[in-house]
């Protein structure tokens, strides 16, 4: 097998490699490494490569296995963690200047998951500055870029991530998604990315200050949806450290994988009554939502609107991060991007006033979506808007109307962040011109296994995982 054939293997399968001696942990860490050397130039999607840590973790895991001792299906398994989670000993950037030296003491809840789970650990994926962007542009180096076209946003937050798994300089990914940092980048670049329900994965170790978490969650990006599901194993459980965290055991989420779907009940919104979104977007991901009709599905569009959630989102999330980095706003404004002196600045103003209205506006919104799901078991929208667009160019209008440039490219993700329900964007075509696009799968609260169940049927009948992008 050569290094291309073997960087897109799915993780599941390179598992079974090496517990067979196919393959060695140590040849496969070299081969990410070789890769990422000669492709993370043009992608940018690395920001820090910890080459020699992996090769002393393969090494390690290597002795293990010839033991007989390497336990657990993410073992052995190189994988890339996104640079907003501080990792100890490893170089935290928060995709900031300020923090362009950092080396935390101490793992994040996350990295402390991917290291128990014995996975290697290759480096950190850039990211917006603190993640408050929808694609990957810092003040480090240039932006990161979409491996199906390098003229091309890759997404954010999570957008290195996105650009490492789809270029294959990894097998697995973390990412994060705060409103929409996990889905937005996978379907952007033709990826499966799920953001579990809040609370699944337990959030702890960042630097800033604490604000409340009403929004944000860690979560798996892979290019095949068991991947996906054997890393939200691993990530997910009840931490004390983390005051929001679901005390539930996880259910199995790889084991419901071969379910099927037949019997369900799904919506299907092109809109949810406000957004804008590009014709073709629109015909390709209803498209996709009528291959669960195929699968034995009921599929309907019913008469569901929301009212447009931006500005509630917002203030909430502008707030938030304000709580988090105002101190750092204060110390080192002229090191900060434009976007994040805009969003500090807004946090800055909001009143406690405007954010208890906010929160109303929440809970009214989320008491609708749980009156839809009292009828369906999942609701189907379009990821995006809009198909990757060139790095820097956001559109300012979507199908005729005039919209906002920095977040109307991205309707539908934040209102799932509020209403906390797991949702997964998952490759369902292409635009004309060569760029993925995203269909997105929402659940019920706590009900991951319905969207992963849904995801595999999907995946089983429009495969994707053969397709690769130039850039690669």
């Amino acid at each position: 097998m050569n290094d291309r054939d073997l960087a897109f293997t799915p993780a599941w399968q390179l598992r079974e490699l090496l517990d067979s001696r196919k393959v060695s942990p140590v040849e496969l860490t070299e081969m990410y490494l070789r890769r990422i050397e000669e492709f993370n130039p043009k992608l940018n999607a690395f920001l820090t490569v910890t080459a020699d840590e992996a090769m002393a973790s393969a090494k390690t895991a290597e002795e293990k296995i010839a033991r007989g001792q390497g336990e657990g299906p993410l073992f052995g398994i190189p994988i890339s963690i996104k640079d907003l989670e501080v990792t100890k000993g490893i170089r935290s950037t928060m995709g900031s200047l300020v923090f362009k030296d950092l080396v935390p003491d101490h793992d994040s809840a996350t990295a402390e998951r991917v290291r128990q789970s014995g996975a290697i650990i290759l480096g950190k994926t850039n990211s917006p500055e603190f993640g408050l962007s929808g694609t990957t542009e810092n003040r480090l180096g240039d932006a990161c870029r979409n491996p199906w076209n390098t003229e091309r946003t890759s997404g954010g937050s999570s957008g290195g991530a996105g650009a490492a798994l789809a270029a294959g300089l990894c097998p697995l990914a973390t990412g994060s998604d705060g409103g929409g940092s996990i889905r937005i980048p996978s379907s952007f670049c033709g990826l499966y990315g799920i953001k579990p329900t809040l609370g699944r994965v337990p959030r702890y170790g960042g630097v800033g200050n604490p604000a409340p978490n009403l929004t944000s969650q860690s979560g798996p990006m892979a290019r095949n949806v068991r991947d996906a599901a054997l890393l939200l194993q691993a990530l997910s459980g009840y931490d004390a450290r983390d005051p929001n965290a679901i005390r539930e055991t996880p259910p199995n989420f790889v084991a419901v994988l071969g379910q099927g779907v037949e019997g369900l009940r799904i919506a299907w919104s092109p809109d949810l009554g406000y957004a804008a979104v590009d014709p073709e977007v629109v015909q390709v991901a209803s498209d996709g939502a009528k291959v669960f009709q195929e699968l034995g599905c009921t599929v309907e569009e019913p008469n569901f609107t929301l009212d447009y959630p931006m500005d509630f989102f917002l203030t909430i999330f502008s707030t938030n991060a304000y709580t988090s980095y105002g101190d750092v706003y204060e110390k080192h404004k002229d090191l900060l991007t434009d976007y994040v002196r805009e969003n500090l600045e807004r946090g800055s103003r909001v009143t406690g006033a405007d954010y208890a209205r906010a929160l109303l506006e929440v809970h009214v919104m989320q008491s609708r979506m749980d009156d839809l799901m009292e009828s369906y078991d999942l609701l189907l929208t379009p990821t995006m808007a809009v198909p990757a667009f060139p790095v820097g160019q956001f559109p300012k209008v979507i199908a005729g109307r005039e919209v906002h440039p920095r977040w109307d490219y991205l309707p539908f993700t934040p209102v799932f962040n509020l209403s906390g329900q797991p949702a997964a964007s998952i490759p369902c075509g292409f635009s004309a011109d060569g760029m993925p696009i995203g269909l997105h799968i929402v659940g019920r609260r706590g009900e991951e296994t319905t969207v992963l169940r849904a995801s595999a049927a999907f995946e089983e009948a429009r495969p994707w995982a053969h397709l690769q992008p130039p850039v690669s």
